[in-house]
């Protein structure tokens, strides 16, 4: 059976960089930084001071107020992003095309700002007084459900659960729906609103989060001083549609979505997999079924979480997969200005991606200041730089050993 070729027509997002995908990207490419210092929780708690929180937004510009109390943070994220991403892509759903529209949206962790508020509530005051909404509000499905009931979307309803993998897998679990012709349009990305008393408190934990107190150079990808990632929150959402599709309505069209690879490091619970043998292999899927050579790929958005491990190894796994083009392609971390939007990070920077190959601009790895020996390959550091690629990928990793990478083509 033939494959359905797959293309990207639209791009919404809510980010700490930006309440668009368009602002987020002139803030990337311009090097300008949605990281701070931790408002949203008493900072006084933790040893972590600063955050990548979202900044002016409203969920009440979307949808009312009534309804917006029935949903999570994270929810409010992902159907902000939907709606951009809708109307960016010029797209209005008959009763037709209902039938052939899906949603894919994927989160780490779901609602766990409700969940803390509504054990808070339990405490107190006992079962009664918890919300009949809670449990809905809850469950990482809810984005893509509430999604689905805006729009009257009747395709497949999904959400991809892998940890800071969630959104490039629920992509990707997106891309192979509309390739095998099971729909024509899949509203899809990630949406996460972490920054939680718990969430928090369960990072600091386990050592994940950077202490440096510094909302300028706290996240450092790639940097000899990184010593973790700077919890961040959004949303960031892409219309992917059937190539013929998108071509009969005359939709503008981003790029060409071609490869998706997808694997597990059957390692350890939170460390990747020595070398990054995992990511590797999912890199290198995503280059077959793209049905390309490495050497085509000219950059790629890392997982870049500016982690000790993370970094060395997805370098590791990129020399691994390359080899001396390792040296020659550009791969760079935005999460030095977005910090890590964990389930939402594979969906805002799948945009980035896309965007790069559209305009030409790769962005910038920014705080890339003292080189690390053992990461030594073009990090594009600390200014964006025009080149003309014509494929790129993006790449995320997640807790439990999940990695996912996708590869686009320019259009």
């Amino acid at each position: 059976m033939t494959k359905k070729r797959v293309v990207v027509t639209g791009v919404g997002a809510v980010s700490p960089v930006g309440n668009s995908a368009e602002e987020s990207w002139e803030a990337v490419i311009n090097g300008k930084s949605g990281i701070g210092m931790l408002t949203r929780l008493d900072s006084e708690q933790f040893p972590v001071k600063v955050a990548a929180e979202v900044k002016d937004f409203n969920i009440e510009d979307y949808i009312v107020k009534k309804e917006a109390r029935k949903m999570d943070r994270f929810t409010h994220y992902a159907l902000a992003a939907s709606v951009m991403a809708m109307k960016d892509a010029n797209l209005e759903l008959d009763e037709d095309l209902k039938l052939r529209t899906g949603v894919w949206i994927g989160s780490g962790i779901g609602g766990m700002e409700t969940h803390e508020q509504q054990f808070k509530i339990f405490q107190e005051r006992g079962y009664r007084r918890v919300s009949p909404f809670f449990v809905p509000m809850m469950i990482p499905d809810m984005a893509s459900g509430q999604v689905g009931i805006y729009f009257g979307a009747k395709g497949i309803n999904s959400c991809t659960v892998t940890a800071c993998a969630s959104g490039t897998n629920s992509i990707g679990d997106a891309f192979e729906v509309i390739r095998r012709g099971d729909a024509d349009v899949m509203i899809t990305g990630g949406a996460e609103a972490p920054i939680t008393t718990m969430a928090v408190a369960g990072f600091c934990a386990n050592t994940a989060l950077s202490l440096n107190p510094d909302p300028n150079t706290a996240s450092r990808p790639f940097d000899k001083d990184r010593d973790g990632f700077v919890i961040g929150e959004g949303a960031g959402i892409l219309i992917l549609e059937e190539y013929e599709h998108a071509v009969a309505r005359g939709a503008k069209i981003y790029a060409e979505l071609i490869g998706y690879g997808s694997t597990g490091d059957a390692h350890h619970i939170t460390a990747p997999a020595p070398e990054g043998e995992g990511a590797a292999r999912a890199m290198q899927q995503a280059i077959e079924q793209g049905e390309i050579t490495p050497e085509q790929i000219g950059y790629i958005n890392a997982h870049g979480t500016s982690t000790p491990y993370n970094d060395l190894f997805e370098t590791l796994a990129a020399k691994t997969v390359f080899g001396d083009h390792a040296y020659k392609l550009a791969m760079s971390s935005t999460k030095a200005l977005t910090g890590h939007l964990l389930g939402a990070a594979g969906g805002l920077e799948a945009i980035f991606t896309v965007k790069a190959l559209k305009e030409g601009i790769l962005p910038p790895t920014m705080n890339y200041v003292n080189a690390d020996p053992e990461c030594d390959l073009d990090y594009v550091p600390n200014a964006a730089r025009k080149a003309d690629i014509e494929y790129a990928m993006s790449n995320s990793l997640g807790f439990g050993g999940h990695n996912a990478s996708l590869v686009f083509k320019k259009m």
